[in-house]
């Protein structure tokens, strides 16, 4: 962990950041969802190549180089297992959590989540690893809402689940009547990084997985979000939605300019 280079990676001088208080652990939340995407590439491959993804790897030292040093983004077991990383070594009091992300309500494989809990004056769920919608800045758990600066407000919960202690709900402020949604549920017991290796292997190779379909990159801008899939760059400003088609070339310019990624997705085995 060079955390010198780490910062800089999201855009902060390392110089800056003297303190461990919610207003720095703000900062490094914000500047890291506007600067590395949240994407599946490396499990889907190259949308216009011959050759698979890479894969996913939960190893300290591959995450951080392929997000810091190859610029790339990730999914919630590289993302936020690194960011957790980088905090520690600046000073914070954070430990893991394993967290359920839920479709309409369903439970999806255990584990599939891996969070944040950052210890100030209460605790803090801090994410920097979800896809749309995008957690801006810290969220207590005891309750208290908060809202980010593009209308969408957050909160943590007791969940009336049996198998989790808490619920992360979000509420879009723009909708007619906004309704609070459970973005997913977690146990409050610190885990360590090899207790999300199963969940992370089935949701990097299994077909029926979210993850292994198309291409997807998305990440949080200052109005709102940006969405790469293989033939369309969706951008959501100030609650507005504008679509733009692409071709093959344009998908490469695309992921480097709105995306920040500069080096083109690697891949290591041939298609079958």
């Amino acid at each position: 962990m060079n955390h010198e280079r780490y910062c800089g990676r999201i855009g902060l001088d390392s110089t800056t950041i003297r303190d461990t208080d919610l207003e720095t652990l703000a900062r490094l939340q914000r500047a890291h969802v506007t600067t590395v995407p949240f994407e599946n590439v490396a499990i889907t491959g190259d949308p216009f190549g011959d050759r698979e993804g890479a894969g996913v790897s939960l190893a300290a030292g591959d995450c951080y180089d392929k997000i810091v040093e190859h610029r790339r983004g990730g999914f919630c077991f590289e993302l936020n297992g690194l960011f957790g990383d980088l905090l520690a070594e600046l000073g914070f009091d954070v430990s893991r959590r394993a967290a359920m992300v839920l479709s309409d309500g369903e439970a999806r494989p255990p584990a599939n989540h891996l969070t944040n809990v950052v210890t100030l004056d209460r605790p803090y769920i801090v994410d920097v690893g979800m896809g749309v919608p995008t957690m801006r800045r810290p969220l207590p758990l005891d309750g208290d809402a908060t809202r980010d600066d593009i209308g969408v407000e957050w909160r943590t919960v007791e969940s009336d689940r049996p198998d989790s202690d808490y619920a992360t709900q979000f509420r879009d402020s723009s909708e007619e009547d906004p309704e609070w949604k459970t973005r997913y549920v977690f146990r409050d017991i610190p885990r360590e990084r090899s207790y999300f290796e199963a969940t992370c292997e089935y949701l990097a190779s299994a077909p029926e997985s979210p993850f292994t379909g198309d291409p997807v990159v998305t990440i949080a801008t200052d109005s709102g979000h940006a969405k790469l899939t293989p033939d369309a760059l969706t951008r959501h400003e100030n609650g507005e939605e504008r679509e733009r088609s692409l071709a093959e070339a344009e998908w490469y310019d695309a992921l480097e300019t709105e995306f920040g990624v500069t080096d083109r997705p690697e891949a290591t085995r041939p298609k079958r």
